[in-house]
């Protein structure tokens, strides 16, 4: 098993602010940063080439970015895996939601691939599922939508898009590789809401099962897609035109896992919520529920049986003292290690934000300055290496004594009673989570 590395990179748009992490990093003036990530021993990199960054005009490519960085990691010895829209919207001339997104970011592909011909690995869209609920669903980022048919109008058109991409930058490399990464949790709750607990376990399937082309009359969310406003011919061309991941990317986090709960005065207001047919309050699953920790075992398990693909986790972060996230990271290796032991086919573990990342505690809707150290720490403007990034490295050399000089003692707060914020829902029996059936 490997250790791949990523660099917070969204580029999120609130209104018509844009938040750019890189920018706010630094990472864009330091062309250094490249030999500090390969100081961490690290062989492969999620890197970005962002489409609103590169092309902010129609018909005009900047290039200079990618030309300065691609060929130095290639001497550098790590393979580059291209991320070309992260949580973003797509240029004002083809954003998110409009008929052009999918053919713009596929016209661009292929302009990537064409100067770029050696790159193999690719992600043309970051969790789109995640990103459809946040720019259609919730209403956070642009376009600002909050029904579901806004979100699965983002969603499937986000998947036309990566079938496109994919289809041009083959057209250069035959060879090119899909790595679709999304976030993964589970849904937990009482048994008066486990029919949406069983809905939202099978709605975080969806953006794969969307592009493997499973999202068929069978499917069990087809009728809610078609009901909110999807065409048949449309699913049937991504049924026709099939692009399944070559490697599945998951992104977990403490906060992945999530509890939904009728009795809502137990929880603070900012987590009340609800379908349109009963209100709930939407809490993270760790600090509700008695069995510590979070579900990352099983849903590794779960998208391995069920796509019968190599998985990676390909977000490994924890907005929190270094100490924790390395708990955190160590967990995440010790698990992942464990399942492919067992024969599950996981490949690498992600630390993400290895330059840290600004803002995501209002999930990039404010610019409030909120920073979160990753391996290298960049808030005073200089990049200072923490205790994670020894700890990193210790991972990359595969030395069992090396990692054990690094590991903090103790156990991460996600497993400690403190983590236990709503103790009086606590109390209460926890539901078993939905077994997704395989679509």
């Amino acid at each position: 098993m490997e250790i791949w590395g990523g660099i917070e990179c969204s580029l999120s748009r609130v209104g018509a602010r844009r938040c750019d992490q890189l920018a706010r990093s630094g990472h864009y003036s330091r062309r250094g940063d490249l030999e500090m990530l390969a100081a961490l021993g690290i062989r492969t990199l999620r890197y970005p080439l962002l489409w609103e960054r590169a092309a902010p005009a129609a018909g005009d490519i900047d290039w200079s970015f990618a030309d300065e960085r691609l060929p130095r990691l290639r001497e550098l010895g790590i393979t580059s895996i291209a991320g070309l829209v992260h949580h973003g919207s797509g240029p004002d001339y083809a954003s998110l939601g409009s008929r052009d997104f999918a053919t713009g970011l596929a016209d661009y592909a292929g302009a990537v691939a064409q100067r770029f011909p050696w790159l193999e690995y690719w992600t043309p869209v970051n969790e789109p599922l995640t990103t459809a609920r946040f720019c259609g669903l919730y209403g956070h980022w642009h376009p600002h939508g909050s029904d579901a048919r806004t979100f699965v109008r983002l969603l499937v058109d986000e998947a036309i898009a990566t079938v496109l991409a994919m289809r041009a930058i083959r057209a250069v490399n035959p060879h090119a590789r899909l790595v679709q990464t999304d976030d993964l949790g589970t849904i937990y709750g009482p048994a008066s809401l486990q029919y949406q607990v069983d809905f939202e376990n099978e709605r975080r399937w969806l953006g794969w099962d969307l592009l493997c082309g499973r999202v068929t009359p069978s499917h069990a969310l087809y009728g809610h897609l078609i009901g909110w406003g999807i065409n048949v011919p449309e699913l049937a061309w991504l049924e026709e035109n099939r692009c399944p991941p070559d490697i599945v990317g998951i992104d977990h986090y403490v906060t992945s896992d999530r509890w939904l709960d009728p009795d809502r005065e137990h929880y603070p207001m900012h987590t009340w919520g609800g379908n349109g047919r009963e209100a709930y309050a939407d809490v993270e699953a760790v600090r509700v529920r008695e069995e510590p920790g979070t579900s990352l075992a099983a849903v590794v398990t779960e998208a391995a049986q069920r796509y019968a693909t190599p998985i990676v986790l390909t977000e490994v972060h924890i907005g929190c003292s270094v100490d924790e996230q390395q708990r955190w990271l160590d967990e995440a290796w010790t698990t992942c290690a464990q399942l492919a032991a067992a024969g599950i086919d996981v490949r690498a573990v992600t630390p993400w934000a290895l330059l840290g990342s600004y803002d995501w505690d209002s999930l990039m809707t404010c610019e409030r300055g909120h920073y979160e150290p990753g391996a290298f720490d960049v808030s005073d403007g200089t990049v200072r290496r923490t205790a994670l990034a020894e700890h990193i490295a210790a991972l990359a050399t595969g030395c069992p004594l090396a990692v054990a000089s690094v590991r903090p003692a103790g156990e991460g707060w996600w497993r400690r009673d403190e983590r236990l914020a709503y103790r009086r829902a606590a109390e209460r029996p926890s539901a078993a989570p939905f077994a997704a059936a395989r679509a």
